[in-house]
């Protein structure tokens, strides 16, 4: 009963906890980096890392934040008044190669008509706001998560050592001997994860969301949010920044369209770089792992769930599958 109870107490506290956890591991050779270069005592080490990661983060994030929550109002409001209005394409749409004809006609009549255009999805589209709504009101709470990990996260940090043999006596306590290399599973799982999968796609998204604010581009917050989703589940979200790039070409000088173009190709490709740099030490779980993890997160705990679903279902299934295999072994070598 004393277990449930204080289980339940902190229940509200657990993803914030676990998210300061992950930034911990995953920041921590940068943090030893920075303390041999300054010199400094762990805790003010972990202090000046802390400010300089919320500068880093909220910063672009707010400004991301800010555009989600006004697009999501925006949204909502044009669809229960039923006064949504989608302005016309411009004319250089038309001479787009193959899809050009059928996405001017398409987009000049929903222009003229948005209700009998696209009455058919209209409950879809309501649902759609409606579940914007709630993002970007989890996106503003997100933030405030955010800030509330990346403090427990400095706190790790200066108590590293103790940490690590917290752990390390939990791990043993549940395994036996196998508790050391447990804990170095977990680390080095942990720190793939946040360096190779979710650090990129946090980069890929600042940046390219960044490049939709310069550019003016509509729904800048909302098509941010969609390229972390896909970011973290592993689709490219080139996918999303190439027609953009070209909706830039008609809205934008071709100077400005240019660079955009560039500066989208650059970010999309910025994932097969650096990938397998900081995935040296590889993470075998299936995609399959990281989607159900990071969208399952999503749906819990909300924007900071899209990041600790992914990292805690990956180490889980890296864990588990090295007790089975472990089993196996042990089963073999006791028939032998």
């Amino acid at each position: 009963m004393l277990t449930v109870w204080c289980l339940y107490i902190a229940a509200p506290f657990v993803a914030p906890v676990i998210w300061g956890i992950i930034i911990a591991i995953g920041s921590y050779p940068v943090f030893r980096w920075l303390k041999g270069k300054l010199g400094l005592s762990d805790g003010l080490t972990a202090t000046l890392y802390t400010l300089v990661l919320l500068f880093i983060l909220i910063t672009p994030t707010l400004i991301l934040s800010g555009s989600l929550i006004d697009n999501a109002q925006e949204l909502s409001q044009t669809m229960k008044e039923g006064t949504l209005t989608i302005p016309p394409p411009p004319e250089s749409v038309a001479g787009w190669p193959l899809i050009g004809e059928k996405l001017s006609t398409f987009w000049t009549d929903t222009s003229l008509d948005p209700e009998g255009t696209l009455g058919r999805v209209e409950p879809q589209l309501r649902n759609f706001g409606k579940w914007l709504i709630r993002a970007a009101t989890g996106a503003g709470l997100g933030i405030l998560m955010l800030v509330f990990s990346i403090i427990i996260a400095g706190v790790f940090l200066a108590t590293a050592k103790g940490g690590r043999r917290a752990a390390e006596a939990v791990f043993t306590r549940l395994v036996g001997e196998k508790g050391k290399d447990m804990t170095d599973m977990a680390q080095s799982t942990v720190t793939s994860v946040v360096n190779g999968i979710l650090g990129i796609a946090l980069l890929q998204t600042l940046l390219a969301g960044l490049g939709f604010v310069a550019m003016d581009i509509p729904a800048a917050g909302v098509l941010a949010l969609v390229c972390l989703v896909l970011a973290v589940v592993q689709i490219d979200i080139l996918i999303i920044l190439i027609p953009l790039s070209i909706y830039a070409f008609s809205t934008a000088g071709t100077g400005a369209a240019i660079a955009f173009l560039i500066w989208n190709i650059a970010v999309g490709l910025m994932n097969n770089v650096l990938k397998p740099i900081l995935l040296s030490r590889g993470v075998e779980a299936p995609m399959a792992v990281i989607f159900v993890g990071a969208i399952g997160g999503l749906v819990a705990h909300g924007i900071i769930g899209l990041f600790v679903g992914a990292v805690v279902f990956v180490l889980g299934y890296t864990l588990f599958a090295a007790w089975v295999e472990d089993t196996r072994i042990t089963k073999q070598v006791s028939a032998s």
